[in-house]
């Protein structure tokens, strides 16, 4: 992201002697150090919570369309069981008097 060098951390830390002063700058480096530690460390649980709810979103897209295909799949049984109806009560009635009909024609 940034890109700091070698000589920019030199400055920087000359500068920070010469303000602060030899005394109180290992106890101000130390309070850095605590402090970007613990940005990363929230910035990385951020990181974590969203990626979480990402999944989690992505999680529920897949139940919404598995549910919608259960629902043509169960459609699709009730037409499969009312075509054996139709077959059951007026197919096989209709075929038996056919046959019934060509075997009472006289030829």
């Amino acid at each position: 992201m940034f890109e700091v060098g070698f000589s920019e951390l030199c400055m920087v830390a000359l500068v920070a002697l010469l303000v602060i002063g030899p005394e109180r700058l290992p106890k101000v480096a130390r309070l850095a150090g605590y402090w970007v530690g613990k940005t990363r460390h929230m910035m990385a649980s951020v990181k974590a919570e969203i990626s979480a709810e990402l999944q989690a979103e992505e999680l529920r897209q897949l139940l919404k369309e598995q549910s919608g295909l259960e629902e043509l799949q169960t459609l699709q049984e009730e037409i499969a069981s009312a075509s054996d109806v139709f077959k059951t009560t007026v197919e096989q009635p209709l075929v038996e008097s056919i046959q019934q009909v060509n075997h009472n024609e006289p030829e």
